[in-house]
């Protein structure tokens, strides 16, 4: 049995698509970053910044200490959360023409695929999207195609735009923020993204009160360039304020990183007001609530971990993940038990009842038994890959990690000893390198076979189609 197969079905046989017990179906809410790193969290050990709303999140529910996207750039890794597969199991470790999506791309998540939204509905849920989508830009791939019934904000990230600063090989058109299927504004500006999208979903929140809700907040921030309301650039230095008043539309990228402690503040105000409007309507024990981010940090932090954004080690996309439900997720864990972001769409189909179609391979599975703190609960993966781009680049399993295309070749790691992988230990064990090498060619050959994989969505015609 092909491996993936063999976790899909395990999924189902825990959980997966079978309903829990009689209890009202749980509101859900994901709020997902851009770019902000492992050690860009308070509760994560940071004081480069300060979060009191997302540690608040922490410290009433489970922080993860082993939490990892599927890919350690923005379309791939959204991929995976809203599909609960491999970004390479569905066409979208990459992009058509660069690694990821961008506008007038040809690609966009396939809409055969069943997203959280559309799953979800099946249920009776509302479900909206307020920030920056990243899954394809076309019609059909916009979010009111993938189950959302609202969406508010970016098809993808705000740097996509007639002023990047590589403009001339780019040839960006105007980036548009839409309401629904419609652009109602062209190049907003992004000072007030935060703000913008927060009254938002704060809003679907207060309107959906008395029915069951999906709301998805991928915020574009701390992507470059950075950017801050009002408010939060009192706190800047002058010198700094002085240089940005320059800019123009020829954004200052280099300077403007100096804006990340004030970006990561107004995000946990973002945090924060939803937490707000969660408790004001009666909403904290029927909502369950998830902070992380889509991959490693460019300006920020990921120590102790190495590497960053774009990269296969542990940097790149083991990020933090944070999950709040009182009542049912009991305060103040930690586990450093392996997740991934594959794994909401099987947990949220098993708290809400829903089913996954027999015939289509997830590799997530039900983490609730973790979420709960039953007690023996483990990682489900065996075994979980890392690709780069296209390339399945690395391997983990249990507390060994193997990079087949590291920068001095065969690199072998101990997670457990060397968080940080800067001690390669191959030469010590010939025996965990063969057999990590072992589930890496499987998984190629797996990835290769047609039947265990689905088809990118594409504008082209079928005759053209990859």
């Amino acid at each position: 049995m092909p491996f993936q197969a063999g976790v899909a079905i395990l999924s189902v046989m825990t959980g997966f698509g079978c309903a829990r017990k009689a209890e009202p179906p749980p509101n859900f809410v994901i709020i997902f970053t851009d770019d902000q790193g492992y050690n860009d969290l308070s509760c994560y050990g940071a004081t480069h910044v300060n979060t009191p709303n997302i540690d608040r999140m922490a410290e009433e529910g489970i922080r993860l200490t082993s939490f990892y996207v599927a890919g350690p750039l923005s379309s791939p890794s959204r991929s995976a959360l809203m599909t609960g597969s491999y970004p390479k199991r569905i066409g979208l470790a990459e992009g058509s023409r660069f690694i990821v999506l961008l506008s007038n791309d040809k690609w966009g998540l396939n809409p055969e695929e069943i997203t959280i939204a559309e799953l979800l509905k099946t249920k009776g849920y509302a479900t909206g999207i307020f920030g920056k989508w990243h899954l394809g830009d076309a019609p059909e791939f916009l979010p009111t195609k993938q189950g959302f019934d609202e969406f508010f904000g970016l098809p993808y990230s705000h740097d996509i735009h007639p002023y990047h600063p590589r403009q001339k090989f780019f040839h960006f058109p105007s980036l548009p923020l839409y309401e629904g299927d419609t652009v109602i504004e062209l190049d907003p500006d992004a000072d007030y993204l935060t703000q913008r999208i927060t009254k938002k979903a704060v809003d679907f929140i207060v309107r959906h009160r008395d029915e069951p809700f999906f709301l998805y907040i991928p915020h574009p921030m701390p992507h470059m360039p950075l950017h801050v309301s009002p408010p939060y650039m009192k706190e800047v230095s002058d010198s700094i304020i002085e240089i940005l008043k320059k800019e123009n539309r020829d954004i200052d990228y280099q300077t403007r990183k100096a804006l990340f402690p004030q970006v990561i503040k107004e995000l946990d105000w973002s945090v924060g007001e939803v937490l707000r409007t969660l408790e004001e309507n009666g909403l904290n024990e029927r909502t369950f609530i998830f902070f992380a981010t889509d991959n490693g940090p460019f300006v920020g932090s990921a120590f102790p971990l190495r590497g960053k954004k774009g990269s296969t080690y542990e940097g790149g996309m083991r990020v933090p993940g944070i999950m709040r439900w009182p009542g049912h997720i009991p305060p103040g864990q930690v586990s450093d038990e392996l997740v991934t972001a594959m794994d909401i769409l099987p947990t949220f189909a098993y708290l809400s009842g829903a089913s996954v179609p027999d015939d289509r391979i997830i590799d997530g599975s039900n983490i609730w038994p973790i979420l709960a703190g039953e007690e023996g609960a483990v990682s489900p993966y065996e075994k979980f890959f890392y690709h780069r781009r296209d390339k399945l680049v690395a391997v983990r399993s249990g507390k060994w990690k193997l990079h087949r295309d590291g920068a001095t070749g065969l690199e072998l790691y101990n997670l457990k000893e060397d968080i940080s992988e800067s001690h390669n230990v191959a030469e010590d064990h010939p025996d965990v390198v063969e057999r990590l090498m072992e589930y890496m060619e499987a998984f190629d050959r797996e990835m290769s076979d047609p039947s265990m994989t689905r088809p990118v969505g594409t504008t082209e015609p079928k005759s053209n189609q990859p």
